[in-house]
């Protein structure tokens, strides 16, 4: 998901939000996992009363198993990168985390193709280059989420330095 924050009056720097898509919400997952342990518990004490006694010992270490791992999954939902942009710099900093990098945007260069290191599945990445750096952005993007942030930056860019647009 691509949120764009224009340049406004008092802020003159633009801003893109980059944020995973997400399937559940927080209350959705732990609805998730209750129906799961649910499921297993219950058939857990199906087995106990047929006379396997270790069934539901299995279901609560199996049921925290799979909590434990959802939650994880979930929580890698939390990553996003802002991307500030303005007369000065090009920041890419990626949440969460202190991890940041800064461009000049006149000698920046985006560039949008395919990943030649894996013939099996290309994906197409969305690199920035300059001075000899190179930073991949929006990897967990889909690629029409990643074109159309390729599209906007060109355009941004172009903008600032004063070009026209291609």
């Amino acid at each position: 998901m691509i949120v764009l924050r224009p340049a406004s009056a008092g802020l003159p720097c633009v801003t893109l939000w980059l944020k995973p898509n997400r399937a559940l919400s927080r209350r959705g997952l732990r609805c998730l996992i209750g129906g799961l342990a649910a499921l297993a518990l219950t058939t857990a004490g199906l087995g106990a009363w047929q006379g396997n006694v270790f069934a539901p010992l299995f279901a609560l270490v199996e049921s925290s198993a799979v909590a434990f791992a959802l939650g994880i999954a979930w929580r890698a939902g939390d990553r996003s990168e802002r991307i500030t942009l303005d007369e000065s710099s090009l920041e890419v900093r990626f949440l969460p985390g202190r991890r940041c990098m800064r461009f000049q945007p006149y000698w920046v260069r985006v560039q949008f193709g395919l990943d030649n290191g894996r013939l099996d599945h290309p994906r197409r990445r969305l690199l920035l280059r300059s001075h000899g750096r190179v930073l991949e952005i929006g990897a967990f993007l889909a690629d029409e989420e990643r074109a159309e942030l390729s599209r906007k930056l060109m355009v941004l860019l172009a903008d600032l330095n004063g070009q026209s647009r291609r």
